[in-house]
């Protein structure tokens, strides 16, 4: 009788807890406990791998498993998702930068500067891509390589207030006092309707005049550069 009443004891916590020994496999495969969805990262994986199950093809969504891989540690499989990322949309910068910050983390220094070299070089048609392809970099601490993208999309649009500021805060940031001067007056050269660009001028001891009143056509042309997301940089 005992020994009964211990077997439904036990079957009733089974039933409470969802069920003893119950998983879930996604369409990659990939087999999940219920019982070991303990942790935040386990949650939004489990949800993430749902997502895949309902929509494949979507890059971001295996950019966003990918981090939590790359979080872990678990390097094969966060390049795995960023790859994949990269199958279903080229053009992903923080996949790119993602990749190259996998394989510097790994140790795998000679890959990642091939790696990086190969996305800039993709980045090189444009200086929009070779911005934001920068930004990636710098969001991850590669700053060598950013440095390398924000130059190469000055090159290609030398007069952007855009490109000329990211170097000024960038070199301001570095501590490199000559650089970011003259970069930061040049864009403030470009639009001189810049106050941020004014007030860090003036911290590096540079002193600037606004012009007082921005005319009627200054103000349309910035509203639109606003809508288009400054897409051209110039």
């Amino acid at each position: 009788m005992k020994m009964i009443f211990n077997i439904l004891i036990i079957v009733l916590v089974c039933t409470v807890l969802g069920g003893c020994g119950g998983q879930q496999k996604t369409v990659t495969g990939e087999k999940i406990s219920d019982k070991e969805l303990t942790s935040q990262s386990d949650r939004q994986k489990a949800d993430l791998l749902k997502q895949l199950d309902r929509r494949y093809a979507d890059a971001q969504t295996h950019y966003e498993l990918g981090k939590i891989y790359h979080s872990e540690g678990q390097w094969s499989k966060a390049e795995w998702e960023y790859n994949k990322t990269l199958a279903f949309e080229p053009i992903h910068h923080d996949a790119q930068a993602s990749i190259v910050k996998l394989l510097v983390d790994k140790g795998d220094t000679q890959r990642s500067e091939v790696i990086a070299d190969m996305y800039m070089s993709q980045a090189s048609v444009s200086a929009r891509h070779s911005l934001m392809l920068g930004r990636a970099f710098q969001a991850r601490g590669l700053d060598e390589y950013a440095l390398s993208c924000y130059l190469q999309a000055h090159r290609l649009a030398p007069n952007s207030v855009v490109i000329n500021k990211q170097l000024g805060n960038f070199y301001l940031m570095k501590g490199d006092r000559a650089n970011a001067e003259m970069y930061l007056r040049r864009a403030f050269e470009l639009d001189p309707y810049q106050p941020d660009v004014a007030g860090q001028l003036g911290r590096l001891g540079v002193q600037v005049q606004m012009p007082r009143k921005m005319p009627k056509e200054t103000k349309k042309i910035d509203k639109m550069k606003e809508a288009k997301g400054q897409d051209d940089l110039r």
